[in-house]
């Protein structure tokens, strides 16, 4: 078994502890101060972005920063980083379900929110339950005031912990929408030097009951272990992170995606595929010095998708520097406005078919 946090602590910006919580026993609010000493003298050096940070007495803090707020973790025994960072932006998650927005004033008035909440979301030093809507079943705020339930949900006592009984719908429906974006770098001479397609698999279920939802994906990995060919359309998928929901040992055995899913809307997976993309919108920049306070820039743009296809509300930013004035812009198509707060000029075009430049 991993091993398990100490302490939880929630600190100001300047390193002050806005809330605490001693979970073993082993460790004081005095290292909170420590950790912060340590945050400081890391400064300039190349560690200094670490999220871990390590102490002579043998306790290893954990930490990330949203907005005026440090969340730190203490612990004397080995811990897994990865798990112990997700879970602290889990924890951000509840309370900005709670709270709006976590900053320093609504910890300070709601601190007896918070306290409630790290204790459900943290037994003995390992996580328990950081699914939002769960825990606003039975943890409950009205405005400062807060109230517990008698009995907890029963999505707190099975092995569900991220769905609740007794969802009931006159109509069973699931969307499942994929959403990708393409990252590409380009030198000056106008050859791709790396690129990347980042996906994720966001679905809207509204199913009654606990359902057990299956989905199967076109994977190279699987067709080459059932021996079929793998021409054509199979993919490979780096980076696979999956909802909680997820069994992994499905999975790994047959690439099948099975889960009960939580109700409403949520990422059931997010992948990247590291292959050699084209560019949807090609874009080619040529500058002219006219004189040394006069430049002309033409910026060209041609789609690389078929023609059957349209891509909508394309936006391109053509950086220009910083003391630009007067800026003439003329258009082909769509329209450009110069933004001098983002020290650019903005094309927007509404549509752009395939095939046209």
């Amino acid at each position: 078994m991993a091993g398990a946090v100490s302490a939880l602590f929630l600190l100001d910006i300047k390193g002050r502890v806005l809330v605490w919580r001693d979970y073993r026993g082993d460790v004081s609010a005095l290292q909170a101060e420590r950790f912060f000493t340590k945050l400081l003298d890391k400064e300039g050096d190349s560690e200094a972005h670490s999220p871990v940070v390590y102490d002579d007495a043998g306790v290893t803090y954990m930490f990330i920063q949203h907005n005026n707020v440090f969340l730190l973790t203490a612990s004397r025994q080995n811990c897994n980083a990865a798990s112990i960072l997700l879970f602290l932006h889990r924890v951000v998650d509840v309370f900005k379900h709670y709270f709006e927005e976590l900053e320093e004033e609504s910890l300070r008035d709601n601190f007896v929110v918070v306290y409630e909440l790290l204790d459900e979301m943290m037994d003995f030093g390992y996580p328990q339950y950081t699914e939002a809507k769960i825990l606003s079943e039975f943890i409950k705020t009205d405005a400062y005031r807060m109230e517990v339930s008698q009995r907890p949900p029963m999505a707190v006592t099975n092995a569900v912990s991220w769905r609740s009984e007794g969802i009931r719908y006159k109509k069973n429906e699931v969307f499942l929408d994929v959403v990708e974006s393409v990252n590409i770098l380009v030198n000056s001479n106008g050859q791709i030097v790396r690129s990347d397609v980042v996906g994720a698999l966001k679905m809207r279920t509204y199913l009654s009951g606990m359902p057990e939802c299956k989905l199967g994906l076109n994977d190279r990995v699987l067709l080459e272990a059932q021996g079929r060919a793998t021409k054509g359309k199979a993919i490979d998928l780096d980076d696979i992170k999956f909802h909680q929901c997820v069994r992994l040992a499905r999975f790994e055995n047959d690439r099948t995606i099975s889960f009960i899913p939580p109700d409403g809307s949520f990422d059931l997976m997010t992948y990247r595929l590291s292959t050699q993309v084209k560019p949807l919108i090609w874009v080619e920049a040529q500058i002219e010095k006219h004189s040394r306070s006069r430049i002309e820039l033409m910026v060209k743009a041609r789609s690389q998708f078929k023609e059957r296809s349209t891509a909508t509300n394309v936006e391109i930013e053509v950086p220009v520097p910083s003391d630009a004035t007067n800026p003439n812009i003329r258009t082909s198509m769509g329209s450009a406005a110069y933004a001098p707060e983002r020290d650019a000029m903005v094309w927007k075009v509404k549509s752009f078919p395939g095939g046209k430049s």
